[in-house]
C-alpha cells in the first residue's frame, strides 16, 4: 500500500525532490526500516542523516532530511529546511486526510496499555490505526498521524509528557474526537513547581485539541478530579459523580470481571488480565468506545481476550523444574512511579502462589520525582498490599530507602544496577513463586525479567 508518494509528500511539506518514489510508512528507526518506508533523519541523540545510507540500502524507498548525505542518491531524498518540522507537517497532512474517528489518550498511568487496550477493542469494527510503542511525544504523535492511513475507521493517539506545556500543542496536532485522561498522579514531579495540581492541568489541557463537540472523558475517582472536572465532561471511576461508573469488580488468577453503569444501563464485562487498574481503564476504553460510535457490547466482548503489551504487567509461566509448579513472572519494568507501583504491588498481594511458594518483588529505582523522590520511595514501604509480600529486593541509589524502610523478614537484596541483581537469581527465585519486577526505563530491569525466563533454559 502507498502512504505517501513523493508528490505528495512534499506538498505536504514544502520540501524538494529530484525522483519518482512511493512509501508505505515513515520510520525513524534505521535498524528496524523495512522496504518501501521513508526514513525520518531525525536529530536527537545521534543524527539520524548518518544511517540515511544504511537505511536506503536495507530497502528504505525514501529519506525525509535537511542535507543530502554523501554518497546518497538526492533522487531518493525529500529535502526540507528541518526534519521536525517536515514531520509534522506530515502529521498535520495525515490528520487532515483521514476519516477516522480519532481518540487520543494521557495520564500519569496506563497510557500504553489502554492505548493497545482501546485499539484491542476496536479493531473487530473496523480499520483501526494506533501508536507503536510509547510513541507519544513531538516526533511520536506527527509520526503516527503520518502512518494513518486514509480509510483508518479508528486512530488511537498516546500523548505523554515530562514537561509543562507539551500536551497541549500534541493534542492540537492530533485534533482528536475523543480525549482522555486515565489518570493523574505524582509523576514527572521535578518539573513542577506546584505538585500534582499543576501536573492535574496539564493533563487536563489535552481537551483543549478537541474538535467541536469533542468528548473528554477524564478520572473521577482522583484526588485532582475538580480540576479535571472544569473541562472534561464524561468522567468515570468508582466513584457516584462518574457517568460510567464501576459498580463491581471481581479479580481472578488469570481474569477480572466486572459490573458498570454505563449511559445505556448495566454492562458486564471482563478483561483477560488480573488487576484493579486493568477494569477501571477498561471502563474509560468503554467510554471511548461509545462517544466514538463504536458498538459498546462488541468492545466488551473483545476485551476478554486482551493481554498486557510486554513490560507492562504481562505474565509469563516459568519452569524451574520437572513436576513442579512454574514461577509466575509479571513483568511490568517498562516504566514506574509511586501509582504504577501500588497498583503492581497489588497485583502481586492478589496473587495465589502454591504452598510454600513466596510473593517475591523486585523494585528499581522511580525516576524524575525531585526532591520528594527518597521519601516516596520509603513510602512504599507501608503500603497495605506489602502485608501479603514476603520479600523485596530492591534496585538503585533511590530504592536503598524502601530496602531500609522495609522490615527486616522481608527485606532481600539491594544492589545498585539491575546486572548485580540478576547474580542473585538462581538462588532467589524457587518453583511456584510469583514473583514481580518494576522500575523506571532508565534502571533496564528489564534485564532481571530475561534473568529469571533464562533460569528455565539452565
Amino acid at each position: 500500500m502507498t502512504l505517501w508518494t513523493a508528490t505528495d509528500a512534499a506538498a505536504a511539506t514544502g520540501g524538494t525532490v529530484a525522483g519518482d518514489w512511493a512509501a508505505g510508512a515513515l520510520s525513524i528507526d534505521s535498524r528496524a526500516i523495512r522496504p518501501g518506508e521513508m526514513f525520518v533523519a531525525l536529530k536527537a541523540a545521534r543524527d539520524g542523516h548518518d544511517f540515511v545510507a544504511d537505511a536506503l540500502a536495507k530497502g528504505a524507498a525514501a529519506a525525509l532530511v535537511s542535507r543530502i548525505p554523501d554518497g546518497v542518491d538526492p533522487a531518493r531524498c525529500l529535502l526540507v529546511n528541518d526534519v521536525q518540522t517536515g514531520l509534522e507537517a506530515l502529521g498535520r497532512a495525515g490528520r487532515a486526510r483521514t476519516g477516522a474517528k480519532v481518540i487520543a489518550i494521557t495520564g500519569s498511568v496506563g497510557k500504553t496499555s489502554t492505548k493497545e487496550m482501546l485499539a484491542h477493542a476496536l479493531s473487530p469494527q473496523g480499520r483501526t490505526h494506533a501508536a507503536i510503542k510509547s510513541y507519544n511525544n513531538h516526533w511520536g504523535v506527527p509520526l503516527t498521524l503520518a502512518n494513518c492511513p486514509p480509510d483508518a475507521d479508528f486512530a488511537v493517539i498516546e500523548i505523554g509528557m515530562n514537561h509543562p506545556g507539551e500536551i497541549a500543542p500534541l493534542a492540537r496536532h492530533a485534533r482528536p474526537h475523543v480525549a482522555m485522561v486515565t489518570t493523574v498522579a505524582p509523576v514527572h514531579l521535578e518539573a513542577f513547581a506546584d505538585g500534582i495540581e499543576g501536573i492535574a492541568r496539564e493533563k487536563a489541557s489535552i481537551f483543549e485539541g478537541l474538535e467541536p463537540n469533542g468528548a473528554a472523558i477524564w478520572n473521577a475517582d482522583v484526588e485532582t478530579a475538580a480540576i479535571l472536572a472544569e473541562r472534561g465532561t464524561i468522567p468515570f471511576g468508582h466513584s457516584e459523580d462518574a457517568i460510567w461508573r464501576l459498580t463491581d469488580l471481581n479479580a481472578g488468577p488469570n481474569a477480572v470481571t466486572c459490573a458498570a453503569e454505563t449511559p445505556d444501563g448495566t454492562l458486564a464485562f471482563r478483561v483477560g488480565a488480573p488487576g484493579g487498574h486493568f477494569a477501571l481503564n477498561a471502563l474509560a476504553v468503554l467510554a471511548a468506545c461509545h462517544a466514538a460510535g463504536a458498538d459498546v457490547p462488541q468492545a466488551a466482548m473483545a476485551l476478554a481476550d486482551w493481554t498486557p503489551p510486554e513490560g507492562r504487567g504481562r505474565r509469563h509461566s516459568v519452569p524451574l523444574a520437572p513436576d513442579a509448579p512454574p514461577v509466575d513472572l509479571i513483568d511490568d519494568a517498562y516504566n514506574a512511579n509511586p501509582a504504577s507501583v501500588a497498583a503492581a504491588l497489588d497485583l502481586l498481594a492478589g496473587t495465589e502462589p502454591p504452598r510454600r511458594a513466596r510473593r517475591i518483588a523486585i523494585l528499581g529505582d522511580m525516576k524524575e520525582l525531585g526532591p520528594t523522590g527518597p521519601a516516596l520511595h520509603a513510602d512504599l514501604a507501608e503500603l497495605p498490599a506489602m502485608s501479603d509480600l514476603d520479600e523485596v529486593h530492591t534496585v538503585g541509589p533511590l530504592m536503598r530507602h524502601l530496602h531500609d524502610a522495609l522490615p527486616a523478614d522481608m527485606r532481600g537484596h539491594h544492589t545498585e544496577t539491575s546486572g548485580a541483581m540478576t547474580k542473585y537469581l538462581p538462588d532467589m527465585v524457587r518453583p511456584g513463586d510469583a514473583v514481580m519486577v518494576k522500575g523506571s526505563l532508565s534502571m533496564d530491569m528489564a534485564r532481571i525479567v530475561e534473568g529469571v525466563r533464562a533460569l528455565a533454559r539452565r
